[in-house]
């Protein structure tokens, strides 16, 4: 076939491209681009700008630049993008080779996605670390320059996995440039990507352009003219210098108006393919339908329609296409022109030809797009098909297949249904504004309660992801309340779902209460035999806490934990993890929450499930914060905000690092965090967030000894609960309130400890109330009670609340006039405070310190501080014993990647051997 199209293209001369003019900033660019990836690094740029302002001659140019490079290119295909996995199974298919090399998951997770296995689906961030893994390796051999033009036209699934593999590269001798078209398709997924947006060329780079191309005299009021008309747009100039005639040129006959630019340069391409014979047209438009490197579906269909291989000789003498061994358009805008100028009528005909003519996944499709009305029997087959996008993981694929499906089925009711599958998938696939649009679509003619149910959970999903639980619980006891069955799982679902928003909601959910929500949840709940790791026993020992009351809630709470921590395996979902850890600050039980939590961020890792992931991390760093490993927490920090930014959920900022920046002392930071955090709970509704803000700023305030201000932000927290985040504040109000002179808000926070602690009966918890005890107590019985309060602390995990204890008790101790005793729990108070950098209760213990007749000696600057966030994570699970692939597969990044900052952790440490980093960073547990 290919040989018979170079003999019939032989004598038809080739289309000169046109001269590279101007775009000096877009080629240095480029430049950097490759330079960077000569250099053993990587690189991204996203080329954008409106139709023919030059973004496919940049990606030729870069090609041209880029001749000791390994080229692969890539071109989106309109008709391909509900394709799953499509364009990038195209764009890997030199590399499948490699499959086997790729670590295990990574490789099932890949062959699932391509279709090239009946492996079950994985979460799509581990098939993108899985294309990173197998580019990355394949450039290792060979330095790799990815093109890939038309992004708009990427199937999402495909789109979401190259932007993915853009944000993870880091040295891996591979770089990446896309190119795609405003105002078409959807480039969002590529939009924190680097990019830089194309404008026309300057004048005179377009007057140049203009007269390279014209053979004759070109009048220079008409070429003023002209490139005032097409605002420097260089593909509308070369059209014109091509298509106008000498004497419009000449400046003797006018011009036409208006002139083709964007819109109607796209139409001056369809006006030119409209001039072909209609066999050739034919063609055309079935070349649009069908992706460039497809050859054998191209012909198949062609051949399907009668047409041979001589229909494409007037396309080509034309300029309409590219003389060479593959049919190919000269410009990707002149695929678009020929498929939307293309009738009903004709696309119906080609659209059959392809279903006749492709692979059972693909039939359905084209059957759909063949169909003038509503089909019954073509909306089956699309469901079918549908089931076939799903078990690949393709969930964009699915809810487009299932839309179609929907607009095909004469049924108002069943069709609604399918609007509400489709809705579910785009869920899946984190598509929220399309769940939107097709619950809208939906809603109206949804037959059942069971559908209003599934309507109702799918928005309530979609607020929740969004951070908006203000509605959400009431929305859900509206759920329940038009259940018609007796199914107590289908009740229990939306009660805990709906429990959940009202404790991330707190005060500021509308339409019911906390309480209210927690009650129905609790009495609904039927211990029924589930596995260790179900996250329905926690939530309902939630619910009895804030319904009952914590005499009643607190036993559940610790033998759900109990549970968890038997489980072999668990599961982030619906942000699991963030009630975990709000359920072991309610019992003091730091110990369960950092095991439970250190297995949901393991499984995440495993599932390349990022959104839980870095939830996970976000809990477990302010763990990490409660036991004085401050670099630990800040590298959960940078890890978290990576996987947030990777994924394109809701971002956590800045502001989630407020407890940090309260022990570290960083108060603009702090006080910014904080602004965030309060605004957030006003415009979404999370009164977690005004919780967490004010944890945060009570103990800065105490630290720096503003202990009326401490006490005012910790009244209103005490004042909101039950719901959650109340008692670990207790001993900071106990100490606020008898040091701002106020005795009695001192003793609400104590009776409540009272009553709470001996409940919760962890050594955290009897080591508070000791503190308090201590602070209340009016004679010599506090020293009994400091002694007791630091033994319980040592039991656990939490180092700074150990030296909160002996700081009371130095300062204590110094007041009796017993200099040497303070001194001992001064200093290590300080040595503490100081060697983690919380500041702010490193100078209070300096000052009691220095009080004693003590010169308190300061610390030298330490050598880990000059590695990055990421150097250090780096290092230290090199430290805990992983290799560097292993690492990878944690980070989500490539070898390389890690091999780059591990030689530069060992030439800023100055080691030259693994066993060496822990020593020299110094991070060892506190409790050691």
């Amino acid at each position: 076939m290919t040989k018979g199209l170079l003999m019939m293209w032989s004598d038809v001369p080739a289309v000169p491209g046109p001269p590279m003019v101007g775009r000096l900033a877009e080629r240095e660019a480029i430049g950097r681009l490759l330079a960077s990836v000569r250099d053993g690094f990587s690189a991204v740029l996203v080329l954008n700008g409106d139709a023919g302002v030059g973004k496919s001659r940049l990606l030729r140019y870069a090609a041209e630049s880029a001749r000791d490079l390994t080229v692969v290119r890539l071109v989106g295909v309109e008709a391909e993008t509900r394709l799953s996995y499509g364009a990038l199974h195209r764009l890997l298919r030199p590399y499948l080779g490699r499959l086997p090399t790729l670590p295990q998951r990574q490789c099932d997770a890949l062959n699932a996605a391509l279709g090239l296995t009946d492996a079950p689906p994985s979460d799509r961030h581990l098939v993108g670390l899985a294309a990173l893994t197998l580019l990355s390796d394949a450039a290792t051999a060979a330095p790799m320059l990815c093109l890939v033009d038309d992004v708009q036209w990427l199937d999402r699934e495909s789109a979401e996995t190259l932007a993915f593999v853009g944000r993870r590269l880091y040295a891996d001798c591979l770089g990446l440039l896309f190119a795609g078209r405003e105002g078409t398709g959807d480039l969002d997924v590529f939009g924190d990507l680097p990019a830089l947006r194309l404008e026309g060329l300057a004048g005179h780079e377009a007057r140049a352009l203009l007269s390279a191309g014209v053979t004759g005299h070109l009048n220079r009021t008409v070429a003023e003219r002209l490139v005032a008309g097409t605002g420097g747009n260089p593909l509308a100039l070369l059209e014109l210098a091509v298509n106008l005639g000498s004497e419009q040129l000449a400046g003797v006959t006018p011009l036409p108006e208006p002139l083709p630019v964007n819109r109607q340069l796209e139409e001056h391409f369809r006006r030119a393919a409209a001039l072909l014979p209609a066999d050739t047209q034919t063609l055309l438009l079935l070349m649009a339908m069908t992706p460039t490197d497809d050859q054998a579906a191209l012909w198949r269909a062609a051949g399907a329609l009668g047409l041979s291989i001589r229909s494409a000789a007037p396309a080509v003498a034309a300029g309409i296409l590219n003389r060479g061994t593959t049919a190919e358009f000269r410009h990707p805008l002149i695929r678009s022109a020929v498929h939307s100028a293309a009738s009903a009528e004709e696309l119906r005909r080609v659209q059959t030809a392809l279903a006749a003519t492709s692979a059972p996944e693909r039939r359905a499709w084209h059957l759909a797009e063949a169909a003038d009305g509503p089909d019954d029997g073509v909306a089956a087959e699309l469901e079918a098909a549908s089931e076939l996008a799903q078990a690949r993981g393709g969930y964009s694929e699915q809810a487009l297949v299932l839309t179609r499906a929907a607009e095909l089925t004469a049924h108002p009711g069943k069709r609604a249904e399918r609007y509400l599958d489709a809705a579910a998938a785009h869920l899946t696939s984190g598509n929220l504004a399309a769940v939107q649009a097709l619950l809208e679509l939906a809603t109206p003619h949804l037959s059942g309660p069971a559908a209003r149910v599934q309507a109702t959970r799918l928005r309530a999903s979609v607020e929740m992801l969004r951070a908006r639980p203000r509605e959400v619980p009431a929305m859900l006891l509206d759920a329940v309340a038009d259940l018609t069955t007796t199914d107590p799982t289908a009740r229990w679902d939306l009660l805990r779902e709906a429990t959940q928003a009202a404790i991330i909601g707190g005060r500021m959910i509308t339409g019911t209460t906390p309480h209210e929500v927690a009650k129905a949840a609790a009495d609904a709940w039927q211990d029924a035999a589930l596995p260790a790791g179900s996250p329905d026993p926690l939530m309902a020992a939630l619910a009895r806490s804030i319904a009952h009351g914590y005499a009643a809630g607190a036993p559940a709470l610790a033998a759900a934990l109990a549970r968890l921590r038997t489980a072999d395996e668990l599961h982030e979902q619906d942000a699991f993890s963030v009630m975990v850890s709000i359920a072991g600050d309610e019992v003091w039980d730091i110990e369960a929450k950092r095991e439970i939590l250190e297995k949901l961020v393991s499984a995440g890792r495993a599932r390349g499930a990022l959104y839980g992931l870095s939830l996970a991390l976000l809990a477990l760093a302010k763990v990490e914060i409660w036991n004085g490993r401050f670099a630990a927490a800040e590298s959960c920090f940078v890890e978290s905000d990576d996987y947030m930014n990777a994924t394109g959920y809701f971002r956590s900022g800045d502001f989630h690092k407020a407890l940090l920046y309260a022990w570290t002392g960083r108060e603009a930071e702090l006080r910014a965090a904080v602004a965030t955090m309060r605004a957030m709970s006003d415009s979404h509704g999370t009164g977690v967030t005004y919780r967490w803000a004010g944890q945060a700023l009570s103990i800065f305030e105490i630290g720096r000894g503003r202990y009326r201000e401490a006490l005012d932000v910790q009244l209103a927290v005490f004042a909101d609960h039950p719901v959650t985040l109340g008692d670990i504040n207790l001993a900071g109000m106990v100490e606020a309130g008898l040091r701002a002179g106020a005795p009695a808000a001192a003793a609400l926070a104590m009776e409540r400890m009272e009553e709470r602690a001996p409940l919760a009966a962890t050594p955290w918890a009897l080591g508070l109330l000791a503190r308090c005890r201590a602070l209340m107590a009016a004679g010599d019985d506090a020293e009994r009670l400091y002694q007791e309060s630091i033994a319980q602390l040592e039991k656990v995990p939490v180092a700074v609340d150990l030296a909160w204890s002996r700081l009371l008790f130095g300062e204590w101790l110094r007041r009796r006039k017993r200099r040497a005793d303070a001194r001992v729990q001064l200093r290590s108070a300080f040595e503490s405070f100081e060697s983690w950098g919380a500041v702010p209760f490193a100078e209070r213990a300096k000052a009691e310190l220095l009080a004693t007749g003590e010169t308190a000696r300061k610390r030298t600057a330490d050598t880990r501080f000059g590695l990055t966030p990421q150097e250090r994570h780096v290092a230290l699970l090199a430290a805990s014993g992983l290799t560097n692939a292993e690492i990878a597969g944690q980070l989500f990044v490539t070898t390389s990647t890690v091999e780059f900052h591990m030689s530069r952790v060992f030439r800023k440490l100055g080691i030259t051997s693994r066993r060496h980093i822990e020593r020299s960073l110094g991070e060892t547990d506190p409790g050691d």
